[in-house]
């Protein structure tokens, strides 16, 4: 994927998962262009392997990586989408994080959010999600062969 510097507002599609819970996990991230609410080309895409972890950390680390990924472009507004209903109802403080490992990746979330002008989460049904999650299952894939 050819990266560019940047579109001032891009949509972020996370996605995180584990084969069994806590089980291998993995991260995956979709930065696409956005424009007067329209999206574009891809951007970049990031994906990490994590170990042994569980699914709601995993989503978690999806919105970091693909965080980081955005500031390293220079974007200014993120709206970042997921399947994750707990992730995006904890983010927008509908829920409180009562798990500390949770509660950790949600401050890293908040630190990371303040570098920029906006941030928006977004819960779309796992079938708006399917790139993210194909990266995702892309790098559990690699892990096992």
């Amino acid at each position: 994927m050819i990266e560019q510097s940047m579109t001032k507002k891009i949509r972020l599609y996370a996605d995180g998962g584990s084969r069994g819970n806590p089980g291998p996990a993995a991260s995956g991230a979709v930065l696409k262009e956005c424009t007067e609410g329209k999206e574009g080309i891809i951007l970049a895409q990031v994906k990490k392997f994590l170990g042994e972890t569980t699914n709601n950390q995993a989503e978690y680390t999806a919105i970091i990586i693909g965080l980081e990924k955005a500031k390293e472009l220079g974007v200014e507004e993120v709206e970042v989408v997921l399947d994750s209903e707990l992730a995006v109802k904890q983010l927008n403080r509908e829920y409180k994080v009562k798990h500390p490992e949770l509660a950790k990746r949600f401050l890293e979330v908040w630190n990371l959010q303040q570098g920029f002008k906006k941030v928006t989460f977004r819960h779309v049904k796992r079938v708006f999600n399917k790139e993210a999650d194909a990266l995702v299952n892309e790098c559990l894939d690699e892990q096992k062969s």
